[in-house]
């Protein structure tokens, strides 16, 4: 933000006051204006936007603390810098107090009132660079790798959108491999609870005698080998998001305590006595047929409900196949970065390659594919000969022909 961009408001009873700063900021390359009254400085201020306001604390009237809480109650990113005297810096920490900058007593020094008003800018360009930071971040983690042109994408994307905005509970079904934590991710990071953590829990990873512990931490001393206190993932997701993956691995006795989480907000550690409460919102992902679970009595109903309040489904990706080139194009861009290779890309009949194949892996499968053809690659495209042998179809070995490559994957 550059000087000419900051509008300063001085307002001060006293003429000579507003005279100084008036000429001392201008010679700096600020655009000032000056009000002889609070009641004058509210008037001005419907009409035009300061970013600083200097702000005598004793006028006749309405005050400058009393200006102060209005101003700050309309505009609370308007920054205030108290004028004052050396009998009333009380009035300045409570200004402070209230929302001010900073305050400079009379008589100050022109270098004293450049020094805040650039502390002021470089404080309001650290915010603003956060902000952007921060919205970068999200947009570039909003979608992650949700890659597609096709319908089931678009109607996926639009539904991560709509739901993200709400509390409610979200389970995401799909095959291994088709993108289920991005879309976790994805609604994260859209959602208000974006910079709180996300906390992932891979259910099927965790052995079912530590499953509990993981989740709801433990107190030292609670088992053998509990040598500390640990804090558990709900714990830890408290403000955030808990992203339960794998869920239809769970144990029963895992089903029954994690239903009354989900009920109370609240959880003891093992071994602990005392309630700990954690919000946090849930979502969970499984492969496998949680409904079918539910018949044979694997998993109970009323979890199955409490988590599938909001159902989205990943389509497997065979089932998708114009997106695979825009998948295998994003894979390669990102690889080439990563192995410093200068790749252009694909030869013509390679997505076609791909495209074809049933890809039980999915969009896990695709990646490595893609992955492996950059590190292959001898030429500045990616050839049929490049591609691995996808999930075992080509046997031919790395020294076979274009000719022999491609009619191996024709399926």
């Amino acid at each position: 933000m550059n000087a000419d961009e900051i509008r300063i408001l001085i307002v001060d009873d006293e003429m000579i006051v507003r005279s100084s700063l008036k000429s001392w900021l201008e010679e700096d390359g600020y655009p000032i204006d000056t009000a002889a009254s609070a009641e004058d400085a509210l008037k001005m201020m419907q009409d035009h936007q300061y970013a600083i306001l200097l702000l005598d604390i004793k006028m006749p009237g309405m005050d400058g603390i009393e200006l102060l809480r209005r101003v700050k109650q309309v505009n609370p990113e308007v920054e205030v810098v108290m004028i004052t005297a050396y009998a009333t810096i009380e009035s300045a920490v409570e200004a402070m107090k209230i929302g001010a900058f900073d305050y400079i007593t009379k008589p100050f020094e022109p270098d004293e009132v450049g020094l805040i008003i650039k502390k002021i800018i470089t404080h309001r360009n650290l915010l603003a660079e956060n902000v952007r930071l921060k919205e970068s971040l999200v947009a570039s983690v909003r979608h992650g790798e949700l890659i597609g042109e096709s319908k089931a994408i678009r109607d996926i994307l639009k539904t991560v959108e709509d739901v993200a905005p709400s509390e409610a509970p979200v389970l995401i079904t799909g095959e291994s491999g088709t993108g289920k934590e991005l879309v976790a991710r994805a609604i994260h990071f859209q959602s208000k609870r974006r910079y709180m953590p996300l906390v992932v829990v891979s259910c099927g990873a965790i052995p079912e005698n530590l499953i509990e512990s993981e989740l709801f931490g433990h107190e030292k001393g609670s088992f053998t080998g509990a040598q500390y206190k640990k804090t558990g993932r709900v714990e830890l997701a408290a403000g955030g998001t808990l992203f339960l993956d794998e869920v239809g691995e769970l144990s029963p006795k895992t089903q029954v305590d994690l239903l009354r989480v989900l009920q109370e907000k609240e959880f003891m550690r093992v071994g602990g006595t005392k309630a700990i409460q954690s919000d946090f919102r849930i979502i969970a992902a499984t492969n496998r047929n949680l409904q079918d679970m539910v018949r044979r009595g694997d998993f109970r109903e009323d979890l199955y409900y409490r988590l599938n309040v909001i159902h989205v489904h990943l389509p497997p990706l065979r089932d998708r196949p114009e997106d695979v080139p825009l998948l295998a194009e994003h894979f390669l861009k990102r690889f080439c970065l990563a192995t410093n290779k200068r790749i252009h890309g694909f030869t013509p009949t390679a997505p076609d390659l791909l495209k074809r194949h049933p890809g039980p892996g999915n969009i896990r499968e695709l990646e490595n594919a893609v992955e492996r053809s950059v590190v292959m690659a001898k030429s500045g495209y990616v050839q049929p000969a490049d591609l691995p042998p996808l999930s075992g179809e080509n046997t031919l070995g790395p020294t076979a022909s274009l000719d022999e490559v491609e009619k191996q994957h024709v399926l």
